[in-house]
């Protein structure tokens, strides 16, 4: 056996998609950074290994932006045959590429030593190695989903259903119980130019008529996710046992689809089953403040808020795929966007531990609003950009500033609701012949700069001023009405692309007093939000756009000079 041991800033256990943006936040801001993932792929529920699409805020220009949307524009860049182990090599690539972050796969979290209800280290086991990974940190964060750290740290939790009458619900049972929403198994189906045939195991189920799987519709553009069980179980201890179920479920269904009966599947074929369930919901921590129902409906009006949400409460039934009751989930309306504090992203009895994801501090209702993975990927930014916060100013989650946290937020392109991003104070002492790219709000057509033509935009000064950055965010059209990655492959698939909108070539035209030009020239961007380094001192500097990726006008919502 070997042990190896690693001192940082932060350690982050989980590398879903709110553990991996946590670690990467982190890391960007300059703090040292350790992220443990007990898999040898990263992104939780959208990896190869589940196969889950990206959902997020429903309503207009309300999509996640930051760490998230850099993800999915370099997926679209890279992956234009949308393959699910490109799409784990370009998350990997974001963890791997950051000189601040040590990632440690196939490395599962079995030990935490915590002294004064502080956590000192965490300990995991990696099998293929046959090693121990000791981690020390400052704090550390949960984004495991099932909330290793709880049991090994003693930090509160909860699980199941309140009552109505714990938090003055009204989605809840009138009696708390320990169900929960279930797990999947999903699968992917591929369309081909013939007829194809399918011999289901021996072991799977068989459902002879329609009226047999009333639950949900099994045509083939659904992603399958009402094949569904384990609230009704433990879902971390039964996990196992829930998919081998599912299994046997997930053939008969496609038996079903393929052979009894036409549903339009004649020349498809089954091109991937998950043998990992996919979660909802399990353990969740117990925060400085612990969001409801009633908190998402009243639209999150924290004075600390750094994230949301905008799913609906989307609560199903425990009993999943033998639910009888009709539909298997209710839709219950939220509003959209609804505001996530900081608050609820840090335990109320273990100092150093923070949180994100689907196990943050909220009740059954509200996590059923606020479970996707966008929105997880939020979280886990903040809770990254907390950390670096907290170490610049000496501060705990308690006291920090939690005005800093947001600025800091909106300065990677976050979006904050009824926040509104500080323009810097170099931009402001120049003339712009576009204002409106440097007023603060970087969504909705009615802030974002657009021209038919390849005309500029310019900043002046009346004398030379040091300019460090160059600060763009494009348009990369955030009421696409597509995924990150399909949940079947279809004969020809036109969506799945890098938006149209995005600039792809552009130049900017730094002048000095002298009249020398520093140019720099972009041939091939694919991201919204790009910051370029300038380091020098300057009478002007100019944005020319030159070609976009298909679309006919130039979008542009920021272009600002730090």
């Amino acid at each position: 056996m070997k042990n190896i041991e690693y001192s940082a800033q932060f350690c982050v256990v989980g590398g879903g998609l709110a553990g991996l943006c946590a670690a990467i936040a982190a890391a960007r801001h300059g703090i040292k950074t350790v992220l443990i993932h007990d898999r040898s792929v990263l992104g939780g529920n959208s990896s190869s290994e589940i196969r889950m699409w990206v959902c997020g805020a429903h309503g207009d220009d309300n999509r996640e932006t930051g760490i998230i949307e850099e993800i999915e524009l370099e997926n679209f860049y890279q992956n234009p045959a949308h393959k699910y182990s490109i799409w784990d090599s370009v998350l990997y690539e974001k963890a791997i590429l950051e000189p601040n972050l040590k990632l440690i796969l196939n490395c599962t979290c079995l030990k935490a030593e915590t002294i004064d209800n502080k956590i000192v280290s965490v300990t995991g086991w990696q099998l293929n190695s046959q090693t121990y990974y000791t981690v020390t940190a400052d704090y550390f964060a949960d984004c495991s989903g099932d909330s290793i750290l709880a049991p090994l740290t003693g930090a509160e939790y909860m699980y199941g259903r309140e009552s109505k009458s714990e938090y003055n619900e009204t989605i809840p049972p009138d009696v708390a119980d320990k169900k929960t929403m279930g797990m999947s198994c999903l699968f992917q189906i591929r369309e081909t130019d013939h007829k194809t045939t399918f011999v289901p195991p021996s072991w799977a189920y068989t459902y002879e008529t329609d009226e047999e799987l009333p639950m949900a519709s099994h045509k083939k553009d659904s992603n399958f996710w009402w094949i569904e069980l384990g609230g009704t179980k433990d879902c971390i201890h039964d996990t196992d046992e829930c998919r081998d179920e599912l299994l046997k479920i997930v053939y008969g269904v496609w038996d079903h689809m393929k052979n009894k009966g036409d549903h339009g599947v004649d020349n498809w074929e089954l091109e991937w089953i998950g043998f990992l369930p996919g979660k909802r919901e399990s353990r969740r921590y117990k925060g400085a403040h612990v969001i409801t129902q009633n908190d998402v409906e009243a639209g999150g009006k924290f004075d600390d808020v750094i994230a949301y949400a905008g799913w609906t409460m989307d609560d199903h039934f425990p009993e999943g795929f033998y639910y009888r009751g009709g539909h298997p989930t209710i839709y219950h309306p939220a509003p959209s966007p609804w505001g996530i504090g900081f608050k609820s992203l840090y335990s109320r009895n273990i100092k150093n531990l923070l949180f994100a994801g689907r196990n943050i501090s909220v009740t059954h209702a509200a996590l059923s609003s606020c479970r996707v993975m966008a929105t997880c990927a939020l979280l886990g930014q903040a809770v990254g950009t907390a950390v670096a916060v907290m170490e610049e100013d000496n501060s705990t989650p308690e006291t920090i500033d939690s005005n800093k946290l947001q600025n800091y937020l909106m300065d990677d392109d976050c979006y904050i609701p009824g926040k509104q991003r500080k323009v810097s104070a170099l931009s402001k002492k120049a003339v712009c012949s576009a204002p409106i790219v440097m007023n603060g709000i970087e969504r909705r057509k009615e802030n974002m700069w657009s021209s038919k033509k390849c005309e500029t935009i310019e900043y002046t000064f009346a004398k030379p001023e040091f300019v460090s950055k160059v600060r763009l965010v494009f348009d990369s059209n955030l009421n696409r009405n597509y995924h990150n990655m399909p949940c079947n492959y279809k004969l020809y698939e036109k969506d799945f692309v890098l938006p149209d909108t995005l600039i792809k070539e552009y130049k900017i035209i730094v002048t000095d007093e002298a009249g020398t030009q520093n140019i720099i020239s972009v041939t091939d961007n694919h991201q919204r939000f790009v910051m370029h380094d300038i380091g020098q001192a300057a009478v002007s500097v100019k944005f020319v756009p030159i070609k976009t990726h298909g679309c006919k006008t130039f979008n542009l919502f920021d272009f600002e000079l730090i």
